[in-house]
Parts: C-alpha cells; sequence; structure tokens
C-alpha cells in the first residue's frame, strides 16, 4: 500500500484512477473538483467495497443522498470497485474578515444580512438563511442587532422569552426552531421603544453578541438595521465578521439603497457573498403566468456590476408574510415548498462563499454611488 496523504490506504495502481475520478467530479457550489477543494478525507479499501470519507467546508446536508450516488456511479465504472461507501462531515473554518479582531468563542463564522433600505423583507431573510443553514446541517444562531425595530422574537414565536444571568454576566439566549436567537427586543416590555442614540445602539449591539452564552455554533446570523450608520461602523470595527449578505427589491430606489450598502462592506474590507432579490416576481396562482410587478433583472445587474453573485430570487408571495408573523418561517413551516427550497439553495451558496473568501486574497474594491 502507498500514499502520500496519511488516510488514503489504497494499492498505488487502484489510487491514481481513484484521484483521477475524484479529481474530475466538480462541486457545482465552489467551482472546484472533490480533490482540488481539498474535501477527501478518507481513502480506503476492504475487498471490492471502496471506503471513501468526504467534508464539506460548507453545510449541504439536504444534497448527501445525490452526491453519494453521483460519486458511487463515477467510482463504479473501476472493476476494482463494486461497492462505495460514503462518509459525509461538515466542517467550517474559524473565518474573520477583520484581522484585529479577536474571533468569537463558540463561533466559527459571522454573517451579516443587510440591507440599505426598510422593507425590502431583510429580517425575513435573516432568520429563514438560520433556519435553512441549520436544515443543511449546521449549528446556527441569529442575533437581532435592528435595536430600534426588533422583529426576529416575533418571527420566530418567541416573544415571551426573557433571559436570565444565573452569574449575573451571561445572558441565556432563546431556543427557537432548532436556532438559537438573542435579541433587544426580549429586554424590552410590549411595545416599549429603545430610544437611545446611534453609539448606545452600537454598544448595545455588542454586548447582546458578547454577553449572550452562545452554544457552539457554526454559524452566527446578524439581523442588521437597515442604512450604513453607527451600528454597521461598529460592526465592521469590533466583529469578527465573516462576510455579509445584501437584501434588496427590484425597484430603482431599493436598488440604489442596496448599493450603498455594497459600497460600506467593501471598503472596510468584508466580503459581500451575495445579493438576495425578494419580490422578484409573481406566479399567478390560476395560470402560472410570471409578473414583475416591482421590474425585473434589478438584483442579476446589480450583482454582475459588483462581481457577486445573486444568490437567490424569493417570489411576492402571501405566505412568505404570514409565516413569519405566526412565528414560523417558511423554512419550517413548509418545507417541502420551491420557497424554502430557495431559502436553503441561498444557504448553501452564502456557506460555499465563505469557504473560498478562505482561499483568495482579501481585496478591497470601493465604486462610488455615481460610478
Amino acid at each position: 500500500m502507498s500514499s502520500t496523504h496519511p488516510n488514503y490506504h489504497l494499492s498505488d495502481d487502484l489510487l491514481s484512477p481513484v484521484l483521477a475520478i475524484l479529481d474530475t467530479f466538480q462541486d457545482s457550489y465552489l467551482n472546484k473538483s472533490l480533490l482540488s477543494a481539498g474535501m477527501v478525507t478518507k481513502l480506503a479499501i476492504e475487498g471490492k467495497r471502496l471506503q471513501l470519507g468526504l467534508c464539506y467546508s460548507y453545510p449541504c446536508q439536504t444534497q448527501y443522498r445525490d452526491i453519494v450516488m453521483a460519486v458511487t456511479k463515477e467510482l463504479a465504472v473501476l472493476d476494482a470497485i463494486d461497492e462505495v461507501e460514503c462518509e459525509i462531515d461538515f466542517q467550517p473554518d474559524t473565518v474573520s474578515a477583520i484581522s484585529a479582531v479577536e474571533p468569537l468563542p463558540n463561533i466559527k463564522q459571522v454573517i451579516a444580512v443587510a440591507s440599505g433600505k426598510g422593507g425590502v423583507g431583510k429580517s425575513t431573510t435573516a432568520v429563514n438563511l438560520a433556519l435553512a443553514l441549520a436544515a443543511e446541517g449546521a449549528s446556527v444562531g441569529i442575533l437581532d442587532a435592528d435595536i430600534y425595530g426588533p422583529s426576529i422574537p416575533m418571527m420566530l414565536g418567541v416573544e415571551d422569552f426573557k433571559p436570565v444571568s444565573p452569574d449575573g454576566k451571561i445572558m441565556t439566549f432563546a431556543p427557537a426552531h432548532g436556532i438559537a436567537a438573542q435579541s433587544i427586543g426580549f429586554m424590552l416590555d410590549g411595545d416599549q421603544a429603545a430610544v437611545w442614540r446611534g453609539p448606545m445602539a452600537a454598544g448595545a449591539l455588542v454586548q447582546l453578541l458578547t454577553e449572550t452564552e452562545w452554544p457552539e455554533l457554526d454559524y452566527l446570523v446578524i439581523d442588521m438595521p437597515p442604512g450604513t450608520g453607527d451600528i454597521q461602523l461598529t460592526l465592521s470595527q469590533k466583529v469578527p465578521v465573516s462576510g455579509a449578505v445584501i437584501v434588496t427589491t427590484p425597484q430603482d430606489i431599493a436598488l440604489a439603497d442596496a448599493k450603498k450598502g455594497v459600497n460600506m462592506f467593501q471598503k472596510v474590507n468584508i466580503p459581500v457573498l451575495g445579493i438576495v432579490e425578494n419580490m422578484s416576481f409573481h406566479l399567478c396562482p390560476e395560470c402560472g403566468h410570471k409578473d414583475h410587478p416591482f421590474g425585473a433583472e434589478g438584483g442579476q445587474k446589480m450583482a454582475t456590476r459588483y462581481n457577486v453573485p445573486l444568490l437567490g430570487q424569493l417570489p411576492l408571495q402571501l405566505n412568505i408574510r404570514e409565516d413569519v408573523d405566526k412565528g414560523v418561517p417558511t423554512v419550517v413551516a413548509d418545507e417541502a415548498s420551491q420557497v424554502a427550497g430557495i431559502y436553503r439553495e441561498i444557504a448553501r451558496k452564502v456557506g460555499a462563499q465563505l469557504a473560498l473568501c478562505q482561499a483568495q486574497p482579501k481585496v478591497s474594491i470601493s465604486m462610488s454611488d455615481d460610478e
């Protein structure tokens, strides 16, 4: 037996063709082969059964069955292999775009979900993204950083939760649909408003982040307030953000504000992982005709201009709003639906973009709003 990898235990005459096949098997999210992406962690043979270990750097649990079937089909052409026993694991790296800030204990990656303006479905996207990452096999938390208008408690159906602090220093989080949630809304009574100046609000964000007893998390999704003010600046200076997702709608006014969000993150060297376009189209329930009441292709044009992915386009659909109003977002309310599938696809793309950020030099690109 011979191998340059400590966990490759195949004879040379079998190792070479197996590696050649794995090197041609492309991962569609990373645009790399399983071999070049470093996913192949184990190769061994028992009789004519190949034991294959794969470790993904992004969550894709719902795809495991299809992956195993496709890999098995490719490897089964070799006479020495009759069966493939494939084990798949998921292990994200600890990623921070801000080298001056230490990673957070228990949290590997931090994803900021932002928009240039309100009313574009940013919070709905944040909660469904968090739940979709969890559905794909990740351990996930969500932080409601919209200090002035916290909506995550209602959207997750945990409005009545009140954090406690057993040691007087660290607060508990709210468990909700399999993820961990924290929000300033848990500390406010009823319709009480948080009337704070910018620096106070930014300080509250840092306090919520660092004084919550988070479990071991692969991802912490931060639902940002709209705009590009104090809280966003604090985030870029004091929080080890891994990347940002920009939410918009197709209208010109929403796109104009979303561009400011892209520029802000690029100027502070936080990678923009991509764009989510809400209210992208409406499907007639009677005939299936697709209309674009707010315009078409705005998100795609913006993604092309800034050289970032268009992560997904969500339909203008009543139940998306109704589900979060009921505290059971669509990803868990109707996991077999087209919309839940779109959110899971977005989650896989976000995870893959974060994995790719580790392999690329960090470049700051800034554009003026009138370019």
